[in-house]
C-alpha cells in the first residue's frame, strides 16, 4: 500500500511515500537506470518498489543506497541485486551480525508483516566506505555519500544529489513523528544535524515523512538540543527524569527513550 505515486522533487530524482511507516524510498534516474535509496522491511515490500518503479523507467535498477542498517531501510536489499549496494561499513556489520533471533524479535513486535520476515536473506551493502564519505558517479550523475557523526545510530548517511539539490537525510531527519532514538546517540545528534542542515540546498528528503525544507532542519536541530540539555541536567541533578519528560520537545511516551539513551551516553555506556 502507498501514500501515493512518485513524486518528483529534483531533476530527475523521485520520492514514493509507502503508508507503512510512512517511509519515504528514493530513485535517481540516471543513463544505467536507477539508483535506489533504501529498500523497506521485506522482500514483498523490496518487489513492490520495483513494480512501482516501472512508472518511471523500464530500467533495471543500478544500484541501491541503504541508508543505515535498520530493517525497515536494509531488509529488502536481496531483491535488487545483481545491483551493487551501497552503505557505511558499520551498515554492513551490523547486518552480517544479524541472525534469527532478530528476526524473532521484529516478527513477535510487527505481527503484520511476521510472515514477510521469513522470507528475509540478510544481504550487507557490497560497496561500503568509512566515515569519510564517498563520491561516486552512475550514469552520468554525481552523488555524494556522506557520514556526519553519531545521530539515530552510528552508520547514518545522507545522499545529496548536486545536479538536482535534493538531499536524503535518511533517519537522522523524520517528519510528523518522533525519531527513533533506541540506536541513537542523543549527545552526538545535534551537530550531526546541524552538519546536514550545511548541506541542504533544496527538498530534503527525510526517512519518514513529508518531504521539507531547512526550516524543518532547524526545527529537529532545536528539538535535538534540547533532549540532550535535558539528559545533561538530569544527569548533573539539576532535573529529575519526570521534569525533563515534561519539559521534552516529544510526547511524554515518546520522550522516556531519547532520555534514557542520552543519560546511559552520558554515563559512557555507549561508547
Amino acid at each position: 500500500m502507498t501514500q501515493g505515486p512518485w513524486t518528483e522533487v529534483g531533476d530527475r530524482v523521485f520520492v514514493r511515500r509507502y503508508a507503512f511507516f510512512d517511509q519515504d524510498i528514493g530513485a535517481i534516474l540516471t543513463t544505467d537506470g536507477p539508483v535506489v535509496i533504501d529498500t523497506r522491511s521485506t522482500p514483498a515490500q523490496a518487489r513492490a518498489i520495483l513494480d512501482d518503479l516501472r512508472a518511471l523507467t523500464a530500467q533495471p535498477v543500478a544500484a541501491v543506497i541503504d541508508t543505515h542498517h535498520h530493517f525497515d531501510h536494509s531488509f529488502g536489499n536481496r531483491q535488487f541485486r545483481p545491483a551493487p549496494i551501497w552503505g557505511h561499513v558499520r551498515c554492513a556489520e551490523r547486518i552480517r551480525a544479524m541472525g534469527a533471533a532478530h528476526i524473532q524479535e521484529l516478527a513477535e513486535e510487527y505481527p503484520e508483516v511476521a510472515g514477510e520476515l521469513g522470507e528475509v536473506v540478510f544481504d550487507p551493502p557490497d560497496r561500503t566506505f568509512g566515515d569519510e564519505g564517498v563520491d561516486i558517479e552512475i550514469g552520468g550523475r554525481q552523488l555524494a555519500l556522506r557520514w556526519l557523526g553519531r545521530g539515530h545510530t552510528d552508520n547514518d548517511v545522507v545522499v545529496r544529489v548536486p545536479d538536482a539539490a535534493v538531499l536524503f537525510a535518511g533517519d537522522l531527519l523524520e517528519n510528523g513523528a518522533t525519531p527513533y532514538f533506541g540506536d541513537g546517540y542523543p549527545l552526538d545528534w545535534p551537530a550531526t544535524a546541524t552538519t546536514v542542515r550545511a548541506l541542504v540546498e533544496g527538498a530534503v528528503v527525510p526517512g519518514h515523512g513529508d518531504v521539507a525544507g531547512v526550516e524543518f532542519v532547524d526545527r529537529s536541530i532545536v528539538a535535538f538540543r534540547s533532549i540532550a540539555d535535558l539528559a545533561r541536567r538530569v544527569h548533573a541533578g539539576e532535573l529529575d527524569l519526570a521534569a525533563a519528560i515534561a519539559a521534552a520537545p516529544y510526547p511524554a511516551a515518546d520522550a522516556v527513550e531519547p532520555l534514557q539513551r542520552g543519560l546511559a551516553q552520558l554515563r559512557g555506556e555507549l561508547d
